[in-house]
């Protein structure tokens, strides 16, 4: 950090400094340090794995047997989930148990599928989907379900309701997002984990991503798998026990977690105000805080999770996340946290601050190249000269530079190409060393284009919090949606814009500074066409096909996979699979209905407000149908089984019929 600092220095200073090279100089010194910390990460995790050591031992109990008749604790595995295909989810939890059935200590697990959906059409599929996930199973007892009436606090508050509920029955819970897969021997091993430390809160199990076939999924699928462990095992050689939690796939003991992880709620209005959204790095800092140790359980296997398809989508998920980090930053002073989780917090602030004062940086420098270019050399300025001073040309140390910052860039990518090289089982699961290595080439060409097109989004986001724009919470886009050419025009003619008059104003002004911008000009020029293209199945699969961008997953499947994929295939073709009108189905479905009517938990009496309000939507529905209703009316009759009644004994005469089931 001394070093390159040092070198800005000299280089801007050679000519005279200004205010200009003041600000360019304090932007590289922010900007750099959190590459410096990357680098220096990556390079602890390369020499720990060479020597294959893990600097903190939390998985080394996996491989010791476990001693004969030992007692084992209860555990939920609790599923939050908002909006999302029921296919999806329930293929993924079906999976799951039977995994864990095959460990046969299934019964001491119970799952809970904790649903915030608000969307009528979804809820109802999740209560056919919950019937035949039941009917599946050896023992359907162990699963549960419930949907909230009210979304308070979103997915913390989701958590919280679960805690009260039905925490005091377990010692722990593993909590799962909607698209985690984690096999049997790992939920095995996480409790083991946790019994063999009985000083963790929480310890994480790394989700490798999976599943994907679109170019752009299949890229980020295999950089992930390509590049984190070293990432992960030089992570735990410096945060110790005062790891981050993710927010899923990891197992929480319960007790310390109700009693010291509960969020403030931020004063002030939302978007930096009142709930917090990335709930996780807090709650790993509260329990550190209170003195439970938090751990990254860097080597143990077993535990998926799915990534984003497309450019869009990717963004669309950064969006919520850039607000969630950047309350962060209201936290950083908070008394009693651990140095590291403070430092944790203050690197999710710069994971999205970091994209507009990289833009501010370019412009600044862009200014200052044309300043200079236009603007005379003052060779004899004011005040008395013997001789003229002389514009000394930096275009050496320029380069220097820029080609060791690409250095400390590119390192963690060469690192981990070598660790995964002299392992011949990993060096197959990539698809062979060639094909290794081109696919890590592809990859840092494919990134370098789309680094500026995210940098320009993410300072979108940026820029609308701090105005006050609010994010919406919506479902992530969990399939293979694929960009069409007029949405991509739609979200991305900005940076294109951009990177048009940019390029036209460098090449009338200072061509050289030109070609210093290429690459990050060609991004927004390509953001078009590259949202599109990167988002095609065709070409994701055409890259398998040539054996590029491989996992070891893909090459050889684990037995939950393909487990996942025989049932996503055939929920598919299932009934209640099909998207339809919610109300439609419980009123002319008695299948439907009697699922539905066997799930409600909420029975409360009403008031004359609300009773005159329900029969206000029987009356709009009789006359307009259910498309003049809007999703939330839909959702208040659902809720209310008398209104179902009435509107059946209205359309029928007699509301006898009606078989309510167990």
């Amino acid at each position: 950090m001394l070093v390159f600092g040092r070198w800005m220095y000299e280089m801007l200073k050679t000519n005279g400094f200004n205010a200009l090279k003041t600000a360019i100089f304090l932007l590289f010194l922010v900007l750099l340090a959190p590459i410096v910390l990357s680098f220096w990460t990556a390079t602890l995790g390369f020499v720990v794995r060479w020597r294959g050591d893990d600097s903190m031992k939390v998985t080394s109990p996996v491989a010791e047997p476990a001693p004969p008749d030992t007692p084992w604790p209860y555990t939920a595995v609790v599923v939050p989930i908002y909006n999302e295909d029921p296919v999806r989810v329930f293929a993924g939890l079906k999976a799951t148990y039977l995994s864990l059935e095959q460990t046969g200590l299934l019964p001491f697990y119970e799952f809970f599928i904790l649903s915030d959906t608000t969307d009528p059409d979804v809820w109802i599929r999740e209560e056919m989907a919950l019937v035949d996930f039941r009917q599946s199973v050896s023992d359907p007892s162990r699963i549960f379900y419930r949907n909230r009436r009210e979304n308070v606090d979103r997915k913390t508050g989701n958590i919280a309701d679960f805690c009260e509920g039905w925490g005091g029955r377990y010692r722990y819970m593993i909590v799962f997002d909607a698209d985690s897969i984690m096999t049997g021997d790992c939920l095995v091993n996480l409790v083991r984990l946790m019994e063999r430390h009985p000083n963790a809160g929480i310890i994480q199990a790394p989700p490798l991503p999976v599943n994907r076939h679109t170019f752009f999924g299949r890229m980020r699928q295999f950089a992930t798998h390509a590049y984190t462990s070293i990432f992960i095992t030089g992570l735990n050689f410096w945060q110790g026990g005062a790891a981050n939690y993710w927010g899923h796939n990891a197992i929480i003991r319960i007790q310390p977690f109700v009693e010291h992880c509960r969020l403030p709620k931020l004063s002030g209005r939302e978007p930096l105000g009142g709930s917090i959204l990335s709930h996780d790095f807090v709650e790993a800092a509260f329990m550190r805080r209170a003195g439970w140790k938090v751990y990254l359980a860097t080597e143990l296997r077993g535990s998926y999770e799915e990534v984003p398809p497309s450019l869009i989508s990717y963004a669309a998920r950064d969006r919520r996340w850039c607000q969630g980090n950047l309350q962060h930053a209201r936290l950083l002073l908070l008394p009693g946290l651990h140095p590291v989780n403070r430092l944790h917090l203050c690197l999710g602030v710069m994971a999205y601050a970091a994209a507009p004062l990289w833009m501010l940086l370019l412009m600044i420098s862009t200014i200052e190249g044309i300043r200079e270019s236009v603007q005379p050399h003052p060779y004899f300025p004011p005040g008395p000269a013997l001789h003229p001073i002389w514009k000394i040309s930096v275009q050496q140390q320029a380069i220097g530079l820029f080609l060791a910052v690409m250095g400390l860039l590119m390192a963690p990518k060469l690192l981990s190409l070598l660790t995964h090289l002299r392992n011949r089982a990993e060096r197959a699961g990539f698809g062979g060393g060639d094909k290794f290595a081109l696919s890590v080439l592809l990859e840092t060409a494919a990134s370098t284009l789309l680094a500026p097109v995210l940098a320009f989004l993410q300072t979108h986001f940026v820029v609308g919090i701090l105005l006050g724009k609010n994010v919406k919470w919506e479902a992530q886009d969990r399939g293979e949606a694929q960009t069409t050419f007029g949405e991509a025009v739609r979200r991305h003619w900005p940076s294109t814009l951009l990177g048009a008059v940019w390029s036209v104003l460098l090449l009338t002004t200072t061509p050289k500074l030109f070609w210093w911008f290429s690459p990050v000009l060609a991004g927004f020029l390509l953001a078009i066409p590259l949202s599109v293209w990167s988002s095609r199945v065709s070409l994701g699969e055409k890259a398998r096909k040539h054996g590029l961008f491989l996992t070891p997953e893909e090459a050889s499947p684990p037995p939950i996979l393909l487990t996942l994929d025989r049932e996503l295939a055939w929920a598919a073709n299932l009934p209640w699979a099909k998207e339809g009108d919610a109300l439609e189905r419980v009123l002319c479905d008695p299948t439907v209905r009697a699922v539905h009517f066997s799930i409600l938990s909420s029975r409360e009496p009403k008031d004359e407000l609300r009773r005159h309000y329900l029969e206000g939507l029987e009356l709009k529905y009789r006359h307009d149908g259910a498309t003049a209703l809007t999703a939330r009316e839909k959702r208040d009759l659902l809720w209310d089984e008398e209104a179902i009644q009435t509107l059946l004994s209205q359309a029928d005469g007699s509301s006898s019929h009606v078989i309510l089931g167990p």
